[in-house]
């Protein structure tokens, strides 16, 4: 039904679509729905895309990953939606990939990277936003200091995803003042383990949200690090974010197209099959043309996530194409589950059909990682060439 939407899938990326599919397959909607209901982590599905080697797919050839692209990354995750689940639990691998590769030390990435092409090692948390600063990173409160094994770092962070199932994450600090006019300047990216860390000087809250999200409050208690894991250059971890978070708007816009699939095909065959009044309900406009506008939605989408993509993987700049992307999908995947709700009627709402959940999981991508608000700012100030609103 959707063939348009997948045409852009042949050679490579056909490869990484087969081979996520080979994993998903095992893992049907009922998976997802019993997590959800015991508010459960899913374990065994992450222990199975990391031996298929899904979680490396960004790492370089010469550390055992695949040495791939954006482009193939955001098909890992698509699928994973389409299929009724979720890529909350791999993206965050996927996209750190990157900044480490690019950014990181050729110690840290011999250390690591095999480790996380091999499944061994989990690098799943990126602790950056805080009850006080959220989208304005320049106002982060939580700093890192020389001392102890080479950094002691100070603070508290919120949805600080994963948090308690990954075995390495990094953490975003303050080490320095910023100078006059240059609020960026002074912000530092740290790669921890958080197996060498002493475990009262991490403290995690799992906060509880409307879907199955696993995220934490998490608070730094003079944690000490070695000298070693620092990310780059001190001061200049702003840049690596920047860097990190155009791959994850790509990742979270291919979340949301595989959404929008799924609500799709679950609204148009559900639409076939439901007879009223004597004949389909799929027969209606008043059925057909909100399904129909929304998939026409989801294909200029979907093409900007392929532009993005492409940038990315390029070394060209990148960033408003990727947050054209995930705003462009966030809209059409949420526009869709909507319908595919209404199509449902009364079933919509039922938790044996899976859509209420797929919906509640969807929500969260008109805010996080950039609100839709912030994706206008961007474009009007960085774009357009107006002045900044905020």
């Amino acid at each position: 039904m959707l063939d348009a939407l997948d045409s852009n899938y042949d050679g490579t990326l056909a490869d990484v679509l087969q081979a996520t599919r080979n994993v998903t397959k095992r893992y049907p909607q009922e998976y997802y729905r019993e997590l959800d209901r015991v508010g459960g982590y899913p374990h065994e599905f992450i222990k199975d895309a990391m031996a298929a080697g899904l979680g490396a797919v960004m790492v370089p050839e010469e550390y055992g990953g695949m040495g791939l692209g954006c482009r193939e990354a955001s098909v890992v995750v698509e699928e994973i939606h389409r299929s009724g689940g979720t890529g909350s639990m791999i993206h965050g691998q996927l996209f750190m990939m990157g900044i480490l590769a690019r950014h990181g030390s050729p110690e840290q990435k011999m250390n690591v990277l095999p480790k996380v092409a091999d499944g061994s090692v989990r690098l799943q948390s990126f602790s950056v936003t805080e009850p006080n600063a959220g989208t304005d990173t320049s106002k982060i409160q939580t700093r890192a200091r020389r001392g102890g094994k080479g950094w002691i770092v100070k603070g508290q962070k919120v949805w600080t995803s994963r948090m308690d199932h990954t075995d390495m994450f990094i953490v975003f600090a303050r080490t320095s003042e910023a100078p006059e006019g240059k609020p960026f300047r002074g912000l530092s990216c740290f790669l921890v383990d958080k197996r060498e860390v002493d475990p009262k000087q991490i403290t995690t809250r799992k906060i509880d949200a409307m879907f199955n999200h696993h995220t934490y409050e998490v608070w730094y208690d003079d944690m000490e690090i070695p000298e070693d894991a620092l990310i780059g250059e001190e001061g200049k971890g702003f840049y690596y974010l920047l860097d990190g978070l155009n791959a994850e708007r790509v990742m979270i816009a291919a979340e949301c197209i595989g959404d929008g699939k799924w609500f799709l095909e679950t609204a148009v065959n559900y639409s076939k099959e439901r007879v009223i009044f004597g004949r389909p309900i799929g027969q209606n406009q008043g059925v057909q043309f909100p399904l129909a506008r929304g998939y026409a939605n989801l294909m200029a989408a979907d093409a900007m996530r392929w532009k993005a993509a492409e940038l990315f993987d390029n070394g060209e700049p990148a960033g408003a194409e990727a947050n054209i992307a995930k705003m462009l999908a966030s809209e059409a995947s949420w526009e869709l589950g909507f319908h595919c709700q209404q199509t449902h009627g009364g079933f919509g709402l039922a938790v044996e059909y899976d859509i209420e959940r797929k919906v509640r999981e969807n929500r969260v991508f008109q805010i996080a990682p950039i609100s839709t608000n912030m994706v206008l700012n961007y474009i009007s100030q960085h774009v357009l060439g107006m002045p900044r609103s905020y």
